[in-house]
């Protein structure tokens, strides 16, 4: 199997996830229409974010995900929180030391899961 380089958030409104992760990302999309934004990622990675309303076949709700971004250390989580609540994101998990680490989880405006972790 080719390794996989592109992930797709089904969300309600482009426009809308498409401005909030322009500002989380700091960068900004590398396509835009009413039904789809995307954005090119550093080491190639792409986000697409389509329209859940044209998405063929109907999307359905089966199964979960999260986006995970690995920092370098703790601090570093800690910064990445204190920085995305400042900027209004909903947190579904303060941080919190793990087996696999310390973390927190956001959430986008669609409810997408999005983790900070630094493994330890």
């Amino acid at each position: 199997m080719p390794t996989p380089n592109f992930v797709i958030l089904y969300v309600d409104s482009p426009a809308i996830s498409g401005a909030f992760y322009t500002e989380l990302l700091g960068r900004k999309p590398v396509e835009a229409s009413p039904n789809f934004v995307m954005f090119a990622l550093d080491g190639g990675l792409m986000l697409g974010l389509w329209a859940r309303h044209d998405v063929k076949p109907e999307a359905n709700n089966v199964g979960g995900a999260e986006l995970a971004v690995a920092v370098a250390d703790k601090s570093a989580v800690d910064a990445a929180f204190a920085d995305w609540r400042a900027r209004g994101l909903k947190i579904a998990q303060a941080p919190v030391d793990l087996d696999f680490g310390r973390t927190f989880v956001a959430l986008d405006p669609d409810g997408h899961r999005l983790r900070v972790f630094a493994p330890g």
